[in-house]
Parts: structure tokens; C-alpha cells; sequence
């Protein structure tokens, strides 16, 4: 087959649907409407952001792209062929990429360098050009030393990159990225972004991403959203991003930027043009013209005090360190820290930092090779320590672990025995297992009439929160939860930080990893860093972004809202840019100007 555009003929649109419509058939035999009646064209070397809700049918919409699917009904073209001619099936398939959001779940060889061969060879590719295909794609990618790896050795990062090296060598003319940034720490974040941007400059492809994430919808040429598998908006991101009600609508998130301008508009009663949520300049701009200007009767909004921490310490790492292999470097080494009673505890770090080997030892998956893990027995007031077998059941009632993907934790043939395992596991009574479960569901917004119910007919959200309520269940103290809400909407989102903050309040300690700065400054009490294996910071979000804390060696970024506040302190003094909650940057930018212009 050629390796290049030529066999494509020569085309300005990349792809074009007409009408589509595609329905699944569950396993009860009913059709659930995926894509309904949509019609949009995307030209080609364009960079077209599609957004929608968890189940609006985006990744549907890919795959008929990709042709992994079949429209029921509507046209398809791909390269101006038709999609529904089986003559075109291979030119087309040959020439569209996927990388999705899980590279594990697309990793096939036993080296790095196999892996990248795979999909080429099976495009029929013959030696000696699939070798180069192969070397050209790592090297372009930064893992040719890689090459005779295991891919379970690489980062999350690596790993990601290594799915993108496998496209690559198949010479793609579409790019299409499902969530593919949602694991990611935020510089292997921007290295994935930029190597894609570099990709489009060089080759001319045409890339289809797929997220949650506002800010890189931003970077796209236009942004299509999908709400219950219809088209509702496809049009430039300042066009989309201006309509603040039809975003709030479809259950999606503002930029931080814009968000902070319709909190401070809506404080002051001011009504916006749209063009000033065009960019964060103009954003900006506009907030300012409403604190210069905003009237002098407004009343002032409280702002809620923030409650002080317990002294109680419920878990104590000291002197922790561990290796998987005695010739590699230790996976972590001598990290040391304390969680309190009712704290939120952020572990933030780069892939491969360390983070899931830390959380592994808190609950007794993995022992200490050296130092140790204590968490408080409270019906006994004294510290038990997972390095003894003894205490390890003992442990486990007290800390719930919940791993990245927890609904891949379910296994049972009906929600409520899924819930009531764990439970049932640790010796507590019928009786006592079903208070649990009844207690568990108000806390991850589950009613009970999905007890019943099969776990795995339930949608992706649904099956999160019955894992969620699972490790509740069991009543721990401490809450362990890795990337909980890693691959869900922002209205998803904000529902599974709203059930933390709920067991917060409710006394309960959490640990939780994530890579999200906005949401790790905002939610946690104090942050521990870890880089390499090592503990590069432990304290508050204010001490870890302050100047005397050098953030960006930890490969670590700012919060997207301290960058904005940071440009308004430059006007207004008083504008706090270590206040990472928008609606609390909000009421802190009006009160302050309130008290400037009343002295």
C-alpha cells in the first residue's frame, strides 16, 4: 500500500457526515440512541475539539470515524470516500489514528519497539520500510532509547506516547484522541499537546480530540459539543465559550478565566457582551472595568472561614522506602508525613513519581522494605503499623483504598451485593452490612432502586459512584482515592468533590492523588509533592505555589486561576492570587475593592 496522501486523491475536507444516526442494542434488547441525526464537516489539517457530557456520544462518534462502527442510518464521508462501502474499508482505516484515554488498553507488543510494529505490519508494510517506519516514529516521539523496553517499565506519560508512536507509524492523515490527556500529569500533559501540535505543522493531519478539559478546547480551530447524541453547537471556541448559558446548560465548564468574570459580574449585577469571554486578555479587562465601576450601595458578600485543622493524627508515614527490583532505583524513598483527623490530603507528582507505590503501602498492598506506616485504632487509642501481619485486617477496616478506574473494581451480579461485600468481608453482620449499604448511597448521590440492578448495565458515572460506595461501606477513617474523578464531565466531577467535601465535614481523612492542580489547591488542607521517588514538598497549597517554593523544578504549574489573579493583582493590590476557589477569588476581588474605594 503507499505511504502517502497520493491514493487519497485530493481532497479540502476530511471528514463529512450527513444526517447520522447509530444506535447500541443492550443486553436486554432495547436500542439506546447514540448519535442522532448529526451532520457537521471538518476540513482537513483542522483541530476540531469535541465536548460533551459522559454518554453524549462522543467516543460513538469517533468510532464511526474510524469505522470501528457503522452508521444505521445518514452518509459518512472519510477523504471524500464513503464510509459505507466495504471497497473503502482499509484506505480509510489505513489512514485514521485512535489513541485513547487508557494506553494500557491499547498496548500489545513485549517491547516498546514491537508495539510500534504492530499496527504497520498489519497493514501488510514490508521490511526493510517497516523498520524504518518504526525508528522514524520513536525517535519523533522521544523513546527511541526505549525501544527494546518493556512497555510496563514506562510512565503513564511514556506510555501515551508510545500509543501515538504506534499511529504514527501508520502514517495517519486523522488523529483522534479520546480523553487522551485525562491521565496525565500537567507537563506530560503539554509534552502529549505539543508534539500533537507539531505533528499537525509537519504533516498536515487532521486531529479529532475528545475532552473534558476546557483549556484545551481553547487551543482548538473550532469545538463540537454533543448533548444526548445531537449536535448542539460546532463553531470557534470564542464563539462556544461567549454562550456562558448554553455551557451551563450542557452541564460543561467556562475556562477559569471566564468562569471568574461571570462570578464577579454576577456579584456586581452586571450584565457582559459576550466578546469579553473571547480570551483571558479581554477577560481580564472586563473585570477590571467592573471593580473600577461597580456601584457603591452593593452590600458585601461573606466569605466563609475556613475550617482549622484537628491535631489528631489517624495515619504517620515515616522513613518510607521501596523497590520492586534491588537493581533498579527505589521506587520511593524515605518519604515521611502525617494526616489529621477531617484533612485532605493532595499527592501530586509527574508519572512515574511514585504516587501509586506510596498509596499501596497505606493500607498493607504492599509492605515497607524500609520505615514504616501507623494509623490510629480509635476504639483502642493506639497507633497499629502495617509492617506486622497481625494488624493488617486490623488496618484495612480503617483505611479504604480506591484505586484510578475503581469501576473496574465491581464484580458482583447486582449493586447492592457489590456494596455489601466488603463489608461482609471484614465479619460484620447481615443487619450491620445493610445499614452500611443504606448509609453509603445518599453519600455518592445513589438511590435505591438501582440495588437490583446489575452493576455493569449501569453508565460509566453510575458504575463510579457504586465502587465509591463500596469502600464506604466498609466505614473507614481514611479514604484513599486515586484519580477519582479522572475521565468524567465536569458535572461529574464536581459531584465526586462534592462527596469528598461531604466526608470531610463528616469527620472522615482523605488521601487523594490527582493531577489537577486547580482542584488539588483548591480542595486540599496540605499537598505532598513527590518527584522521582522522593518527597520534594509537604504543606499548604499557599506555601507550595508561594515564590519561596520552586514549583516549576517539581515539574509541577501553577493553578490556572493563580495565573489569572496574578494578572489582576498587577491593577488591584488586594486581589489574593493564592485563592484557588473561583467563587471565593470572586467575593475576595469585590470585597476588596469595596473597602479601597470606602477608605
Amino acid at each position: 500500500m503507499a505511504d502517502d496522501i497520493k491514493e487519497l486523491g485530493d481532497y479540502s475536507q476530511a471528514v463529512v457526515g450527513e444526517d447520522l444516526i447509530f444506535s447500541y442494542t443492550t443486553n436486554t434488547g432495547s436500542d439506546v440512541l447514540a448519535v442522532d441525526h448529526v451532520s457537521f464537516s471538518i476540513k482537513r489539517g483542522e483541530y476540531v475539539a469535541v465536548l460533551g457530557r459522559n454518554g453524549s456520544g462522543k467516543s460513538t462518534l469517533a468510532k464511526l470515524i474510524n469505522l470501528l462502527e457503522y452508521p444505521d442510518e445518514g452518509k459518512l464521508k472519510v477523504f471524500n470516500l464513503s464510509a459505507q462501502d466495504d471497497d473503502n474499508f482499509w484506505t480509510i482505516r489505513s489512514h485514521c489514528g485512535m489513541v485513547f484515554q487508557n494506553p494500557d488498553n491499547q498496548i500489545v507488543g513485549t517491547t516498546v519497539e514491537e508495539d510500534v510494529a504492530f499496527g504497520p505490519e498489519n497493514l501488510s508494510v514490508p521490511l526493510p520500510e517497516l523498520a524504518q517506519r518504526v525508528q522514524k516514529a520513536l525517535g519523533y516521539v522521544g523513546l527511541l532509547e526505549k525501544a527494546d523496553k518493556q512497555p510496563s517499565s514506562l510512565s503513564g506519560g511514556q506510555k501515551q506516547k508510545l500509543a501515538i508512536a504506534g499511529v504514527l507509524a501508520m502514517q495517519p492523515q486523522i488523529l483522534i484522541l479520546d480523553e487522551s490527556t485525562s491521565m496525565l500529569d500537567p507537563k506530560a500533559r503539554d509534552e502529549f499537546l505539543q508534539l500533537v501540535a507539531r505533528m499537525r505543522a509537519d504533516k498536515n493531519i487532521t486531529v479529532i480530540h475528545i475532552t473534558h478539559d476546557m483549556h484545551e478546547a481553547f487551543l482548538a480551530d473550532r469545538v463540537l459539543v454533543l448533548e444526548h447524541g445531537k449536535m448542539r453547537i460546532f463553531d470557534t471556541p470564542q464563539e462556544v465559550f461567549s454562550q456562558v448559558e448554553l455551557i451551563t446548560e450542557l452541564g460543561l465548564e467556562l475556562p477559569k478565566w471566564a468562569e471568574l468574570l461571570w462570578e464577579v459580574a454576577a456579584l456586581c449585577d452586571v450584565k457582559v457582551e459576550k466578546s469579553a469571554f473571547t480570551s483571558e486578555e479581554k477577560a481580564i479587562e472586563e473585570i477590571g472595568k467592573i471593580l473600577r465601576n461597580k456601584k457603591s450601595d452593593l452590600k458585601k458578600s461573606s466569605l466563609s472561614e475556613k475550617t482549622p485543622l484537628s491535631e489528631q493524627i489517624v495515619l504517620k508515614v515515616t522513613g518510607l522506602s521501596h523497590s520492586y527490583d534491588k537493581k533498579e532505583q527505589k521506587a520511593i524513598s524515605d518519604i515521611g508525613f502525617d494526616l489529621r483527623k477531617g484533612e485532605i490530603l493532595a499527592v501530586i507528582g509527574h508519572s512515574g513519581s511514585g504516587k501509586t507505590t506510596l498509596i499501596s503501602h497505606l493500607n498493607g498492598i504492599l509492605r515497607p522494605l524500609e520505615g514504616q506506616v501507623e494509623v490510629l485504632d480509635e476504639s483502642t487509642g493506639t497507633m497499629i503499623s502495617t509492617a506486622k501481619n497481625s494488624e493488617i485486617k486490623k488496618i484495612r477496616k480503617h483505611v479504604g483504598l480506591l484505586f484510578q478506574y475503581p469501576e473496574h473494581q465491581l464484580f458482583e451480579d447486582t449493586v447492592e451485593k457489590d456494596i455489601m461485600f466488603g463489608p461482609k468481608k471484614m465479619g460484620y453482620s447481615e443487619e450491620r452490612c445493610k445499614e452500611l449499604l443504606m448509609e453509603s448511597l445518599p453519600l455518592v448521590g445513589l438511590s435505591e432502586d438501582v440495588l437490583k440492578r446489575s452493576p455493569f448495565e449501569l453508565s460509566g458515572g453510575q458504575k463510579r459512584r457504586v465502587a465509591f460506595a463500596g469502600v464506604l461501606a466498609m466505614n473507614p477513617d481514611v479514604l484513599i482515592l486515586d484519580e477519582p474523578a479522572a475521565g468524567l464531565d465536569p458535572v461529574g466531577q464536581r459531584e465526586i468533590f462534592g462527596y469528598i467535601q461531604t466526608l470531610k465535614e463528616k469527620g472522615k481523612s482523605i488521601v487523594l492523588v490527582s493531577h489537577d492542580m486547580d482542584k488539588a489547591a483548591m480542595i486540599a488542607d496540605r499537598i505532598l509533592v513527590l518527584k522521582k521517588g522522593e518527597q520534594a514538598f509537604f504543606g499548604t497549597p499557599r506555601e507550595l505555589f508561594s515564590d519561596k517554593t520552586d514549583f516549576v523544578r517539581m515539574r509541577l504549574e501553577r493553578p490556572l486561576l493563580m495565573n489569572t489573579m496574578l494578572k489582576l493583582k498587577e491593577e488591584f493590590p488586594y486581589a489574593d492570587e493564592f485563592e484557588f476557589d473561583v467563587k471565593r477569588a470572586a467575593i475576595s476581588l469585590v470585597n476588596g475593592s469595596e473597602e479601597v474605594s470606602s477608605s
